[in-house]
């Protein structure tokens, strides 16, 4: 009888020495196409209308990763694909950096940002993939906060750190274009870099090889597929899965250029580096603080008993935008504080959303499952998203903020029909 191949064992030490830099790696380019590109096109003077339009659609990657996902394991190693894709990666970086002085930058550099996007999507798979064939059971529970930690801290250098630079280039250079082009140019730089070293650290596993399967490829992608079909409860879910952030899907998409737009138009009129501040470092460690918080009460009573607390956590803090609005304070220090709550509670409510999708996916194929799951998610921010600077551009900041609480409506709708076991989450 042939046992089933398992990771060999792996030295820890070993294993700080890159998954660390590979998750730190994962979320970068991430956090360029979804937040970095907003301050980017802000700056270069773009309508709200349209970039919220087109940056949403940067989000259809994530939402249809699963279509592609057999793919990396059919062809080659997922070693091989972390290391290609992050050389992609900086390819793609440095394509920017050399479109955004163009006559037509919009097109071409949102053209650049499809590449990314396409490239950061099936790194995530890979990437994901590789950390379960590389590391034990016990290991791979051990590094999975690691894990969670050097994302979030890409995302503070993406949001924080990035944005901060680009303004203080803006100010040192007085040209725009010029600052964006520098930063884009420096990522590519790190991109490369790391690519070249998790081509020396990254082990190579025995069960990291191609995954043939003669015959029964297309039959097994389908069955994949068809038995989330036939889940029990999945109009509910769907629901839940496209409603939980409808509210909060609008309101990320508009909330840098709030920031940004001078108080004339409603804004807060912020520095670039003042948001970089504020919003991208603040605002991700409390945003952090409460994701970390939300697992661990849910740990203690269970998510059923935590759904509705949630919720109610994630959605009524944006009233803090409504105020700021009407009231467009100067302090910095009262404007960051006011987005730390804000993100704080979105971060405690989303811990509910992580631990309902995992619940859902619970089953045989629950990895592919729950990379659905993740695909309907994405979608959820896409498509509300899109429409979200045009609808701020007609009511302007005040009227769109009360626009957004109204929209929290579908969100606690769609929890009201979930049904949950009081057992599920809570720590045995």
């Amino acid at each position: 009888m042939n046992a089933s191949p398992v990771p060999p064992p792996a030295n820890a030490a070993r294993a700080w020495s890159w998954i660390p830099t590979l998750y730190f790696s994962q979320g970068i380019p991430y956090v360029v196409v979804m937040t970095l590109s907003v301050v980017m096109y802000k700056n270069l003077k773009l309508s709200n209308t349209d970039i919220a339009l087109y940056t949403s659609w940067l989000y259809l990657p994530w939402v249809i990763k699963p279509l592609w996902s057999p793919v990396v394991d059919l062809f080659r190693t997922k070693r091989f694909w972390i290391v290609s894709l992050q050389l992609a990666i900086g390819a793609a970086f440095a394509l920017v950096a050399l479109t955004i002085p163009a006559p037509h930058f919009f097109q071409l550099t949102l053209a650049m940002f499809w590449l990314l996007a396409f490239s950061s999507a099936t790194h995530d798979i890979a990437a994901d993939g590789f950390y379960m064939l590389a590391l034990p059971a016990h290991q791979q529970a051990a590094f999975v906060g690691v894990r969670s930690t050097f994302f979030r801290l890409a995302m503070i250098a993406g949001q924080g750190g990035l944005v901060y630079l680009a303004g203080y280039l803006q100010d040192y250079t007085g040209d725009v274009a010029r600052a964006w082009t520098l930063v884009f140019g420096l990522l590519a730089g790190l991109a490369v870099v790391a690519g070249l070293y998790h081509a020396l650290v990254l082990p190579q596993p025995p069960t990291d090889h191609a995954v043939r399967q003669r015959g029964r490829l297309m039959a097994d992608f389908v069955a994949v597929f068809g038995a989330f079909f036939r889940k029990p409860g999945l109009g509910v879910m769907l629901g839940f899965l496209l409603l939980y952030r409808f509210a909060e899907s609008q309101l990320l998409k508009l909330v840098t250029p709030f920031l940004l737009d001078g108080r004339d138009v409603g804004g807060l009129a912020l520095s670039t580096q003042q948001v970089g501040l504020a919003y991208g470092t603040i605002g991700v460690l409390a945003l952090t603080g409460g994701g970390l918080l939300g697992g661990y009460v849910i740990s203690c009573y269970g998510l059923k008993r935590l759904l509705w607390p949630m919720i109610f956590a994630m959605n009524v803090p944006n009233l803090i935008f409504v105020a700021l609005a009407w009231w467009q304070p100067s302090a910095v220090a009262v404007i960051g504080a006011a987005l730390a709550v804000e993100q704080f509670g979105y971060g405690f409510g989303f811990a509910a959303y992580l631990l309902t999708m995992i619940m859902f996916a619970e089953g045989e194929h629950k990895t592919a499952h729950y990379a659905i799951c993740t695909g309907f998610m994405a979608l959820g921010m896409m498509l509300p998203g899109m429409a979200a600077g045009w609808i701020q551009e007609q009511l302007g900041y005040q009227n769109f903020f009360l626009w957004v609480m109204a929209c929290t409506i579908p969100s606690f709708a769609a929890c009201a029909f979930v049904k949950i076991d009081p057992a599920f989450g809570k720590k045995a």
